[in-house]
C-alpha cells in the first residue's frame, strides 16, 4: 500500500531532498511540467538583475571582454556537457533547437555525402520516426526537400534497424519521445545506424538533465537539445549542440554568421570556420537568456557531491515507478500507461490515456481540472492513430515522493466528483 507515511519515509531518505531549496516555487503548486519547462531556481534573478544593472547599464560594450561575454556559450556548453557524456569544449549553447538541428542535420548530410564509396550513389534518405517532435520533422522535410532528398518515417522503434539500408544517409531520433516517455538505446540505434554506412543525430530535448545520455560511449555523431526543460534555463533559454570529435571539422554548417568565424574580428569578406564547436555559433548571442541558463546550471554542480546524474536518475525512476502504482491503486481501471514500464526504456515522465471508464475526449478537462487545484501537468492530442494524452513530468531535482502522492490523490478527487465536465476546463487554451 502506498500512503502518506511510506512516502514521508521515502523523503527522509532522499539524499537529493535538499536540492528542492534552490528552485522558487509557488506555494501550493506541485509541478509536473519541468519536462515542458522547468522551475525558476533562486539564483538567477539576482544574476540576471546584474547582468542588466552592471553588466549592461553599468559597463556597457566594456562587457563583452571584462564580464566575459563572448566566451558564455562556450562556458555554458561546458557545463553541459557532463550531463550529456561530452568532453571541455565540445559543446556550446546558442539558437534554439530548431535552428541548431537544421545546423547538425546540414552538417550530418554534408559529411555523409562526403564519405559515400566511390562509384556509388549518393544515400538520400533521412530516417525519423513519424511520432518524433514535430518541429524535427519539419526541420528535416524543410531541409530534404532543399536538397532533394527522402525523409522516411517509421511507424514504430522497432522498426528502425530494419528501415536503416544503402540509401540512409542520416538517422534522426529524439532520444526520449515527448508523447509518450519511451526512451531509445542510443547506443544499440548508432550502432544500428554505422552498420548501414548512416550518421545518428539525437535530440536530447527530453533527455539532459533528467536522464544519463553517454554521446561518445555511444559513438554518436551528432546531438542538439534545449535549455528551458531539465536544466530550467527559462522561457526561450539557449539551445546547445555537440558534434563528435570525428565530425566537428569536417563540414560547415549552412548558418555561416560572424560569432562561427575563426577570425571574427578580422572583419575580412571571405568565410573561415572556426575550427571545434565554435563554429556552430551563428550570430550575437543574448546575454541575459544565457546568463540565466549559466546560472541554472550550477544546481547540477551543486548535484554532484549527492551523486550527480546517477542519483538524479535514480530518484527520477522511483518517482516515476510510485506515480505509477500510486495511479494503479487510487484510480483502478481509469487510465492506461502509455510510458513503459521497464526502467530501460522510460525516460523521466509518465503519460496516461484514459480508459472507456471515463468519457471520450476528457483528457484536456482533467489536466485542466488539475492545474486548477495547483498540480501542473499538461496534454497532448491525439489523432485517428494515437489516442489523448495526460503527461507529467518528473524532476527530481525539486519534487518529493509526497509530492508524487499528493498528485495522485488530487487526480482522483478530480475524477470522483467530477470535475473535468465543469464547461471551464474544456475551454481550449493557446498552448496545452
Amino acid at each position: 500500500m502506498i500512503d502518506l507515511a511510506h512516502c514521508q519515509r521515502l523523503d527522509a531518505a532522499d539524499r537529493l531532498a535538499p536540492l528542492r531549496a534552490q528552485f522558487d516555487l509557488p506555494e501550493g503548486v506541485i509541478y509536473l511540467d519541468g519536462n515542458s519547462l522547468g522551475a525558476l531556481p533562486r539564483a538567477v534573478p539576482a544574476r540576471v538583475a546584474e547582468v542588466v544593472r552592471a553588466e549592461w547599464g553599468r559597463d556597457l560594450i566594456q562587457s563583452w571582454n571584462t564580464a566575459g561575454w563572448f566566451e558564455l556559450p562556450r562556458r555554458v556548453g561546458d557545463k553541459i556537457a557532463p550531463l550529456i557524456g561530452a568532453g571541455p569544449g565540445e559543446v556550446v549553447a546558442t539558437d534554439t533547437t530548431s535552428v541548431n538541428l537544421y545546423k547538425v542535420l546540414f552538417a550530418a548530410l554534408s559529411v555523409s555525402k562526403l564519405a559515400a564509396p566511390a562509384g556509388q550513389g549518393l544515400r538520400h534518405e533521412v530516417i525519423s520516426e513519424r511520432s518524433n517532435f514535430p518541429t524535427d520533422l519539419y526541420i528535416a522535410e524543410a531541409l530534404c526537400r532543399e536538397r532533394g532528398l527522402t525523409l522516411r518515417l517509421v511507424d514504430a522503434p522497432d522498426q528502425i534497424p530494419a528501415a536503416l539500408g544503402p540509401q540512409t544517409a542520416v538517422l534522426m531520433l529524439t532520444h526520449v519521445n515527448y508523447r509518450t516517455g519511451a526512451m531509445h538505446d542510443m547506443a544499440a540505434l548508432t550502432r544500428a545506424a554505422h552498420a548501414a554506412g548512416a550518421l545518428a543525430v539525437w535530440d536530447l530535448a527530453h533527455s539532459a538533465g533528467a536522464v544519463p545520455v553517454a554521446l561518445k560511449d555511444c559513438e554518436a555523431d551528432f546531438a542538439i537539445g534545449c535549455g528551458y526543460k531539465y536544466l530550467n534555463g527559462g522561457p526561450g533559454a539557449p539551445a546547445f549542440v555537440w558534434a563528435h570529435p570525428r565530425h566537428v571539422d569536417a563540414a560547415w554548417q549552412p548558418l555561416a554568421g560572424w560569432w562561427g568565424h575563426g577570425r571574427p574580428f578580422a572583419f575580412v569578406p571571405g568565410y573561415e570556420p572556426a575550427t571545434g564547436i565554435t563554429r556552430y555559433q551563428c550570430g550575437t548571442q543574448p546575454m541575459f537568456s544565457l546568463s540565466a541558463l549559466d546560472c541554472a546550471l550550477d544546481v547540477f554542480a551543486a548535484a554532484e557531491p549527492l551523486g550527480g546524474m546517477a542519483a538524479l536518475r535514480a530518484k527520477s525512476l522511483a518517482l516515476t515507478d510510485l506515480f505509477i502504482a500510486a495511479v494503479e491503486q487510487l484510480c483502478p481501471g481509469q487510465f492506461s500507461l502509455v510510458t513503459p514500464r521497464e526502467h530501460a526504456l522510460r525516460g523521466s515522465q509518465v503519460c496516461l490515456t484514459p480508459t472507456a471508464a471515463l468519457p471520450a475526449g476528457c483528457a484536456y478537462a482533467i489536466v485542466q481540472a488539475l492545474i486548477a487545484r495547483g498540480v501542473v501537468g499538461d496534454f497532448r492530442a491525439g489523432d485517428a492513430q494515437q489516442p489523448d494524452i495526460l503527461r507529467f513530468g518528473f524532476t527530481p531535482l525539486y519534487l518529493s515522493h509526497e509530492n508524487v502522492l499528493q498528485a495522485v490523490q488530487h487526480l482522483r478527487e478530480v475524477l470522483q466528483n467530477k470535475e473535468y465536465m465543469q464547461a471551464r476546463f474544456a475551454q481550449r487554451h493557446a498552448v496545452t
